[in-house]
C-alpha cells in the first residue's frame, strides 16, 4: 500500500513539476514578447526601423537572444537586421492578425518553444516570435525521474524495516498472551493473562479470557471436589459389599451357582474399587492435593522390582516376559519412588492385558548420555493408528480393547501424568496384530 502510495504521489509530483516548468517557460516567454512590444511602443521609427538601439542591446542581454524576430505587417522581418542569424531555424508559419500562439519545434535534436503574438504599435501591425529552449526542463524531469526511481526501493525498504518494526511493536502484547494462553493446562487454571494497561482491545480481550478462566476454574474445581468426594464416599459400601460376597462364598452350607454368583459380585466390586481409586487419584492431582516427595531415587532398582512383580503376572498368562538391562551401577533420577513404580506396573499391566497368552513381553532399560530409557515391548493386539492420539485421555479405550480385556480406560492416563510431573516424555509406536512399544524418557541426576 505505501508503493502504490508513493507511485501516485510520485506521478502526480511528476505530472506538477512538468506543468510548472511548462508554464514558467511560457511565462518567460511572455516577458520577452512583452520587453519588445514596449521597446516598439517606445523607440520604433519608422523612417529608421533598423536603428533600434536599445532593441539590439536587449537582444545581446537576453539569453537565446538570437532567437527573437519581429515582423511588420507585410511578413519583412525589421528585427535583427542581420536575417543570417539562425536563418535555418524552423520558424512557424503565422498571419499578421492570428492571435497568439504556441509552437513546440525541434531545432538540431533539441526541442524548443516558441511564442508567436500579435503587437499593433503606431497604428502599425507586428507579429513578434519569441523562442526558448526546453533542454534544461528535459534534465530537470530526468533527474527527477531518476530520484524517484532511486527513491522507490530505498523508502520501500525502509518503510517495509520501519512497519515490520512496528508490527512487532504492536504484536508484542498479543504474543505474550497467546504464549500465557498456551502454558494455562487444566492443572493450572489459577493462573492469568497479563494485562497491559493499553486500554485498547487487547486490553479488554485479556480482561475477558480471565473472567472465562476463573469461570471455568471454578467449575472444574466443583467437579473435581465431587468426584473426589464421591470416589471417596463410594469405597465404604463398595468394600462393603466385597467383604459381604467373600463371607458368603466362605459359608458351608452354600450351592455351587451362589457361590458363583458371589464370585462374580466380588471380582466385580475389586473392579468398580480400583476405578474408584484412580478416579479418586485423578481428581486429586487435578486439585493439587497429590502428596509426592521428589527426591532422588534409584531407578534401576524401581525397574527390577516393578519387573520382577510384572514377570509373576505374565507367568500366570504362561507369556514370556524378559528383562533387559546392561546397568549394574544406580541411575539416579529426580522423583517419587511409589509414584515411578505405579507407572512401570500401569504400563506392564497394559501389557500382559492385551497381550495373548503364550505372547512375549520385553521390558528393558538402557542410558546413553545424560538420559535414561524404559521400554516395554509387547506382541499384543496393537493400536490403530488413528487411536494413538487418543490413548493417554481419560476413559478412552480402542474399539478392539473392549473384547480382549476388561479395564477402567484410566490406567494411561495416570501414566501419562505421572510421566509430566518427572519431566519425562512417554512415546508409543504400534501397528495392529503386531504389537506395541511404550518407551520413558528420563534425565538422569549428575
Amino acid at each position: 500500500m505505501f508503493l502504490i502510495g508513493f507511485l501516485i504521489f510520485g506521478t502526480v509530483m511528476f505530472a506538477d513539476l512538468s506543468y510548472s516548468i511548462s508554464a514558467g517557460r511560457d511565462k518567460t516567454l511572455a516577458g520577452r514578447a512583452a520587453r519588445v512590444e514596449n521597446l516598439l511602443h517606445t523607440t520604433y521609427d519608422p523612417a529608421s526601423p533598423h536603428g533600434l538601439h536599445e532593441f539590439n542591446e536587449f537582444v545581446a542581454a537576453t539569453p537565446e537572444g538570437n532567437f527573437i524576430r519581429v515582423f511588420d505587417g507585410n511578413g519583412v522581418q525589421i528585427y535583427p537586421a542581420d536575417k543570417a542569424i539562425a536563418r535555418d531555424f524552423p520558424w512557424p508559419r503565422w498571419m499578421i492578425d492570428a492571435r497568439t500562439e504556441s509552437f513546440k519545434v525541434t531545432y538540431r535534436n533539441r526541442s524548443y518553444r516558441v511564442l508567436s503574438k500579435s503587437i499593433s504599435s503606431g497604428g502599425e501591425a507586428f507579429r513578434v516570435l519569441v523562442g526558448g529552449q526546453l533542454e534544461d526542463n528535459r534534465v530537470i524531469l530526468d533527474r527527477f525521474l531518476t530520484a524517484l526511481f532511486w527513491a522507490t526501493p530505498a523508502l520501500l525498504i525502509l518503510s517495509s524495516l520501519f512497519g515490520y518494526f512496528l508490527s512487532r511493536r504492536a504484536l508484542n502484547p498479543m504474543t505474550r498472551l497467546i504464549s500465557s494462553a498456551r502454558s494455562i493446562t487444566i492443572g493450572n487454571l489459577s493462573r492469568r493473562l497479563p494485562i497491559a494497561n493499553t486500554r485498547d482491545e487487547l486490553q479488554l480481550l485479556a480482561e475477558t479470557c480471565n473472567d472465562m478462566l476463573a469461570r471455568l476454574e471454578t467449575a472444574v474445581n466443583q467437579i473435581t471436589r465431587f468426584t473426589a468426594d464421591a470416589s471417596h464416599e463410594l469405597r465404604h459400601p463398595i468394600s462393603y459389599i466385597y467383604t459381604l460376597s467373600e463371607y458368603a462364598m466362605r459359608r458351608p452350607e452354600i450351592d455351587e451357582e451362589s457361590a458363583d454368583s458371589f464370585a462374580e459380585i466380588a471380582r466385580e466390586a475389586a473392579e468398580a474399587t480400583r476405578l474408584l481409586e484412580d478416579m479418586l487419584a485423578l481428581a486429586r492431582a487435578d486439585a493439587g492435593h497429590v502428596e509426592v516427595t521428589f527426591e532422588q531415587v534409584d531407578l534401576l532398582e524401581i525397574f527390577w522390582s516393578s519387573a520382577l512383580k510384572s514377570q509373576s503376572l505374565a507367568n500366570a498368562k504362561e507369556q514370556t516376559m524378559e528383562i533387559q538391562t546392561d546397568r549394574k551401577d544406580p541411575v539416579w533420577v529426580y522423583g517419587d519412588a511409589s509414584s515411578l513404580r505405579r507407572l512401570f506396573l500401569i504400563l506392564s499391566d497394559n501389557a500382559i492385558k492385551y497381550t495373548p497368552d503364550e505372547g512375549r513381553i520385553v521390558m528393558s532399560l538402557w542410558v546413553s548420555g545424560t538420559k535414561a530409557y524404559v521400554s516395554l515391548k509387547d506382541t499384543g493386539i496393537g493400536i490403530p493408528a488413528e487411536a494413538l492420539p487418543e490413548i493417554f485421555r481419560r476413559f478412552y479405550r480402542v474399539d478392539n480393547a473392549h473384547t480382549s480385556a476388561e479395564g477402567t480406560g484410566l490406567g494411561l492416563a495416570i501414566a501419562k501424568w505421572i510421566s509430566d510431573i518427572h519431566g519425562a516424555e512417554i512415546t508409543v509406536d504400534s501397528a495392529v496384530g503386531t504389537g506395541s512399544t511404550f518407551q520413558l524418557t528420563f534425565s538422569i541426576v549428575s
